[in-house]
């Protein structure tokens, strides 16, 4: 229960009729009052830390500060850049070796969802329902929306992708904002994840989480390509049936892995359009593909590590429990993890032994920890962007 308060639910804009909306609405706050309901089971404490010997180490090379930082702004990697939007609807690009500020923009309007970035450009939505493109010049242009967004737009190929939480699909002009096509919503759930969805590009297929499926589209005409099922729907009650795919996608190559939320994890071909294995997990974050193994972390914070191949269990490391944990990153010989303390947890990608424990301004570390170049980088909700380098 309270992972989906965490989560936070809501009810996709004209998807929904208006008795449908307020049974919505009604769910939602009762999800909360049984929550917070004193005669409720309590929620678990977060493990406590153990002391860590740093095998491992990692010097803090720059740190910098952007203002708070919602949720739903999940940061931006561009070669060696780091773009990053404030709630207040301000954004700043980083260079990832030294930290300095490459250039800054205002939209003029606090940021509801981002962030895409292709280096050049930054698009995001604002509270508003705009999508607003900027530049190192300022706001480049502007189109409203039907719908609200959760998930960062994708800017690839001289487009701007958008996943609507109606689950609708639309394609942009990344120049002018002109529209080019837009695939309409698939489904009529009364209630989608208001979290971070998944939209990446392929070669030269996009591919976009919808509900629980994968599903590959040609982005030049937003026709469907392939459709792959990841989680499928469960369950008595429509919480229970909510499966979206979640959080950050892993990769290797061609090979897509993704989490269904709270009810599988699962591998796709996407140059093939073939679903390679699913296992059944719960869990809410998004997550990391090498070619060995996939790396998740469940609802309780148990931190896995699944054969790449057939989604088998490796390893398991326990002693990161109830700590809210975000999406792992694979870099170097470990694994990265935030939490919402504001610690980057080092694993040992071998077999998850803890090898080391970063610290930041103690408040949740957004979306987890990003790899810039040869820097370890963790955006935190006060606005805090801080760098590592592991040696």
């Amino acid at each position: 229960m309270n992972l989906l308060v965490k989560s936070r639910l809501s009810a996709p804009l004209g998807a929904v009729s208006s008795s449908r909306r307020r049974y919505a609405l009604w769910l939602s706050a009762l999800v909360v009052a049984l929550a917070g309901c004193a005669s409720g089971p309590k929620k678990p404490q977060p493990t406590p830390l153990e002391p860590v010997v740093p095998l491992v180490a990692a010097r803090l090379a720059w740190q910098q500060s952007v203002g708070v930082v919602d949720a739903l702004l999940v940061p931006a990697v561009h070669g060696n850049a780091l773009a990053l939007a404030n709630a207040a609807g301000s954004v700043t690009v980083f260079d990832g070796d030294g930290g300095q500020v490459r250039w800054r923009a205002d939209a003029g309007a606090p940021f509801a969802a981002g962030v895409g970035f292709d280096g050049q450009r930054v698009a995001l939505v604002t509270r508003d329902n705009e999508l607003v493109v900027l530049t190192a010049r300022g706001v480049a242009w502007r189109q409203r929306l039907p719908a609200r967004v959760y998930t960062a737009p994708l800017v690839a190929g001289g487009r701007v992708f958008v996943l609507a939480g109606d689950r609708s699909l639309s394609a942009f002009d990344a120049d002018h904002g002109a529209p080019l096509w837009k695939q309409p919503s698939r489904g009529s759930d009364p209630l989608v994840l208001q979290q971070p969805g998944a939209l990446t590009a392929v070669g030269n297929t996009l591919v976009a989480g919808i509900g629980g499926r994968l599903v590959g589209i040609d982005p030049d005409t937003g026709r469907v390509r392939w459709d792959v099922t990841i989680g499928r729907t469960r369950g008595a009650t429509e919480i229970e049936r909510l499966v979206d795919i979640v959080g950050r996608l892993g990769r290797d190559g061609d090979v897509l892995c993704a989490r269904a939320f709270q009810a599988a994890v699962g591998c796709a071909d996407a140059a093939a359009g073939r679903l390679l294995w699913t296992q059944a997990a719960d869990g809410a974050t998004g997550v990391q593909a090498s070619a060995e193994h996939v790396y998740a972390v469940e609802a309780n914070g148990r931190v896995l590590a699944l054969a790449r191949a057939d989604g088998r269990r490796v390893w398991t490391q326990e002693r990161l429990l109830h700590r809210t944990l975000s999406a792992p990153l694979a870099i170097g010989r470990t694994l990265a993890i935030g939490d919402a303390q504001g610690h980057v947890h080092l694993l040992a990608r071998a077999d998850g032994s803890i090898v080391n424990r970063l610290s930041t301004d103690g408040s949740p570390i957004v979306d987890g920890p990003l790899r810039v170049g040869n820097t370890l980088v963790a955006v935190t909700r006060n606005g805090g962007v801080f760098a590592w380098r592991p040696e």
